[in-house]
């Protein structure tokens, strides 16, 4: 994954307690997403073949990253357990979103939790 370039990297959290309190705090979409990402970390992938994969409408991640956003910027320092590459960066010319294995691992204990 090293060959990837993300996106803003240094908004990307890496610290358990941080995706614990983020997850704790998010809406219930947004989990379902978070849990999705967690499954698969480290591939990435556009927000329709997600979407569709999920059985999401198209542009539902859009909406439920923009409807996190206040919160991420508030409480988080704009920080995301999760990784982006923008349309410039990524294979598929589109926006691409993926976790780490050690974000997944944080979001799967605080789905357990």
């Amino acid at each position: 994954m090293s060959l990837l370039r993300e996106c803003v990297p240094q908004n990307a959290m890496d610290e358990p307690e941080e995706v614990a309190r983020f997850y704790d705090r998010c809406s219930d979409l947004m989990r379902e997403l978070l849990d999705h990402l967690a499954a698969g970390p480290h591939r990435p992938r556009p927000f329709p073949e997600i979407e569709d994969t999920m059985g999401w409408p198209r542009r539902r991640i859009s909406s439920v990253l923009g409807g996190v956003g206040r919160v991420r910027k508030l409480e988080f320092s704009g920080r995301r357990p999760y990784h982006f590459q923008d349309e410039r960066q990524s294979a598929s010319g589109r926006w691409e979103i993926w976790m780490d294995a050690d974000q997944a691992e944080y979001v799967r204990a605080a789905r357990s939790d």
